[in-house]
């Protein structure tokens, strides 16, 4: 199935939007403002420099570690329910919202990722006992002399 083509001007958008509405009333540390807006300007490097696989690869990476960060966040400073008012419950669904569309976004990346050249192939296969011997190259060359000398032919004595 084919994604339609999404710039990475709009998930830096969708992302900072829903970021500033998860930090809208002080729920989350400032470490969850800090993280996900450092990530959010590797996305505009990424945009600035576009033929940049480095820019690009950093902002799937902050991406991705935004996810686990963001997970920790919302689980650890979910406040109580009886503290809950309706701006609360907005601010930490809006956190929720942006945590549940960052794969989506970090698929996206990849892809554009791969775009620009990217080779970075994620393959986790069980390791095989064989060895694949297509590329093997010899070190064994017959022309080659050795590198010592032939004992075969009797010393000649000088006369």
């Amino acid at each position: 199935m084919e994604l339609p083509p999404v710039s990475i001007k709009a998930i830096i958008l969708v992302h900072w939007l829903l970021t500033v509405w998860g930090c809208m009333n002080h729920i989350f540390p400032a470490s969850y403002a800090w993280g996900n807006f450092s990530v959010l300007a590797m996305g505009i490097w990424a945009i600035v420099q576009r033929d940049s696989l480095d820019a690009i690869m950093m902002f799937l990476t902050g991406l991705l570690l935004t996810v686990l960060t963001d997970i920790i966040h919302v689980s650890v400073f979910y406040p109580p329910n009886h503290y809950l008012s309706d701006v609360k419950r907005f601010s930490v669904g809006m956190a929720i919202f942006s945590l549940l569309l960052k794969p989506v976004s970090c698929y996206l990346v990849y892809q554009m990722y791969r775009e620009r050249g990217g080779e970075f192939v994620f393959n986790i296969g069980v390791a095989r006992a064989g060895r694949d011997r297509s590329t093997y190259e010899s070190i064994d060359q017959q022309d080659a002399p050795p590198p010592w000398p032939d004992t075969s032919k009797a010393a000649q004595q000088p006369y």
